[in-house]
């Protein structure tokens, strides 16, 4: 059986439904679409699209420091954006200002958002030393399904 490993962090919004901030598996680390929440508040911060993006991309990073990684082991991210022909340049702009080159492969699309004009899906590499996950607490197909794996 396959080993994932749920990842939680506290400095980042805590899912509202029945899905992982992150799961690490095989080196890889999995995050959930994150958006411009505050943590405590789970209020959308900023106005701007580079507002939102920068508290995207302050929740992202939380998440993987939690999982033992930064933003330059981000390899792959898929951006939603509620506005994608309006906003594209100042999502660009702040994004290109957050993460370090080489900048992960990235896909952004037009999106139905609640409440916010940007959410972050992303895919990194966990580093060595990291990348059995061995730091992280195991959750099994058993746990998944009665929710203690969760963080229930």
């Amino acid at each position: 059986m396959s080993v994932r490993r749920h990842v939680q962090a506290s400095e980042s919004p805590v899912p509202s439904g029945s899905y992982s901030q992150a799961v690490a598996a095989n080196g890889l680390l999995f995050l959930a679409g994150v958006g411009p929440y505050d943590p405590v508040t789970r209020e959308v911060v900023g106005q701007t699209i580079e507002e939102q993006t920068v508290q995207a991309v302050n929740n992202v990073r939380a998440v993987l420091l939690a999982a033992g990684c930064d933003l330059q082991h981000v390899v792959n991210t898929t951006a939603y954006l509620a506005h994608l022909d309006r906003d594209w340049a100042g999502f660009d702009a702040a994004y290109g200002s957050l993460f370090p080159p080489p900048y992960p492969a990235r896909t952004a699309v037009g999106a139905t958002l609640k409440k916010m004009l940007v959410e972050l899906s992303v895919v990194a590499v966990l580093p060595a030393g990291t990348s059995d996950g061995s730091h992280l607490p195991s959750m099994d197909a058993s746990q998944a399904l009665d929710g203690k794996g969760a963080g229930a």
